[in-house]
């Protein structure tokens, strides 16, 4: 006998799933797999369709539904499946939120139904063994081509490093774990599996892109970077407990995009430039996937002498965005332009979020060292 079901009717009420019981769910969804037993958002159910074999899906408004199937839902629901699926997930590895990229999306939802990764934890091996080598498509510094390189991660030398030759003895660069960052960027590196990697040389913040052809493949790598940041950590803060470490992982920008800029004399004319607001590091470049910033301004905390003003002083000239930002700091100003008003609130939003946040005792050593940049 088939029905189409509906949340209201007196027939069948389903189990509403739990806010929160999986990152990616929203409280009322309108799929949902007849498979697996859980209720989906629309984004998610097309990301479910890619897994037939698995997972096979419904609208629950407009389909009809099989009486077993109404009941098999019943008797299931997202919390009994987050209990089932969900239940060895690694403290390091990634929970994507419905606005991440569709690559980390897809991956954790394939990990959790298809591969079983999370109740069969030798299945976790490729990211969580603590050293991992393969070979990545890099973007060349000067020549902006991919090339393939060779990659190693290695906890006990607690470094990531790449090879410009597979036979090479000496790396080309040693990236430390403590200073390392990884974020997906499919539409600034133009590939839908695009790695941003960034660490500190010479305390200068030096970017890194790469993709994998295999989504796999540039998820494990993440994840395995993400599990020696974790351990590396451990050791740092033997008190810490896993809720305090897991956001120091890794980390999204707080904001991206294009501003003008003038230089510090504020005679000079207004350039455009690609902005990146990573915590307290305020960077531009000239092409948004440059290697090194033109510069970097740490924007510490309102007690520090902090500011962020909205507009420009009024004898300002040279530039043709009308939207203006002032970043006041000890030392001296520095104006900014937007094209939108719209852009402007988002960077007055970001950067006034971290104005706000007191100051780490460490984040004092790195505002020290920023004085002191000839």
């Amino acid at each position: 006998m088939s029905t189409a079901m509906n949340f209201g009717s007196k027939s069948f009420q389903p189990r509403p799933p739990d806010k929160g019981s999986f990152p990616l769910d929203h409280f009322d969804p309108d799929w949902a797999s007849y498979t697996l037993g859980v209720f989906i958002c629309l984004s998610c159910s097309g990301i479910h369709r890619n897994i037939p074999q698995v997972s096979k899906v419904k609208s629950v408004r407009l389909d009809a539904w099989e009486e077993a199937q109404v009941e098999f839902m019943a008797s299931r629901g997202n919390a009994v499946a987050r209990a089932m699926f969900q239940s060895k997930v690694p403290p390091f590895y990634y929970r994507p939120s419905a606005s991440d990229c569709q690559l980390l999306r897809e991956q954790w939802i394939r990990a959790k139904y298809e591969r079983q990764e999370f109740t069969h934890p030798e299945r976790q091996e490729p990211y969580s063994a603590g050293y991992r080598e393969g070979f990545l498509w890099k973007r060349g510094r000067d020549n902006g081509q991919f090339l393939s390189r060779k990659f190693v991660l290695t906890e006990r030398e607690g470094a990531l490093k790449y090879f410009n030759r597979s036979d090479a003895k000496e790396p080309k660069a040693i990236m430390k774990i403590e200073h390392l960052n990884a974020t997906f960027q499919p539409a600034k590196i133009g590939h839908p599996h695009g790695l941003q990697v960034t660490y500190l040389k010479d305390n200068s913040t030096r970017n890194i892109f790469v993709y994998h052809e295999d989504g796999k493949e540039i998820v494990d790598w993440f994840n395995a970077l993400r599990a020696a940041r974790f351990h590396y950590l451990q050791v740092a803060f033997p008190g810490a407990s896993d809720a305090d470490l897991v956001p120091k992982l890794s980390r999204n920008y707080l904001q991206e995009g294009y501003m003008e800029k003038t230089g510090p004399k504020q005679t000079e004319g207004f350039r455009k430039r690609w902005f990146t607001m990573d915590d307290r590091r305020l960077m531009y470049f000239k092409d948004p996937l440059d290697a090194f910033a033109r510069g970097e301004v740490f924007i510490g905390s309102r007690e520090s002498g902090y500011t962020v003003l909205d507009g420009l002083p009024p004898s300002t000239q040279g530039h043709h965005w009308p939207h203006g930002i002032t970043i006041v700091t000890p030392e001296r100003r520095f104006l900014l332009a937007c094209e939108t008003e719209s852009e402007q609130r988002a960077w007055m939003e970001a950067l006034r979020t971290v104005v706000d946040r007191p100051m780490l005792p460490q984040e004092y050593a790195v505002e020290a060292h920023f004085k002191h940049k000839p």
